[in-house]
């Protein structure tokens, strides 16, 4: 990628534990539209990951295995792509934006404030599946 990266924090606090050789790890990438990138930043920082500590043990562990990495510079094309990384993936456990905004927020909140960080979005994301090497 062309943009340079720094790391945004962490997910809930708590522990969290890194991919050893063979976890799957995900990397998502969400490309935001310049003007909406403090709508996009104010939806993970102030409505999506705080509200993670209301959620059961299994939703709060996705949150914890999960980091995101923020650009400091827009791309060629004048989005910024932010990072997703989850490390390593958790089997079996629901990484879905809207089903867990659903869960924090109600059906009617979860809708309006999935809207706003789809508005946000310059297309479709990108998501690539890695097996954590040995190295």
């Amino acid at each position: 990628m062309a943009s340079s990266l720094r790391a945004a924090g962490q997910a809930a606090a708590g522990r969290r534990t890194l991919a050893q050789a063979g976890d799957t790890v995900w990397v998502v990438i969400n490309h935001v539209k310049a003007d909406k990138r403090a709508q996009f930043e104010r939806f993970v920082t102030e409505i999506f990951w705080p509200m993670a500590a209301k959620l059961g043990p299994a939703d709060q562990r996705t949150f914890r295995q999960t980091r995101v990495l923020n650009p400091v510079r827009p791309e060629a094309d004048g989005t910024y792509s932010y990072f997703f990384v989850m490390d390593p993936v958790i089997t079996g456990a629901n990484y879905d934006i809207l089903t867990l905004l659903k869960k924090m927020y109600g059906n009617e909140k979860a809708a309006a404030y999935f809207k706003q960080f789809t508005e946000s979005l310059s297309g479709k994301h990108q998501m690539f599946v890695t097996v954590q090497s040995r190295y």
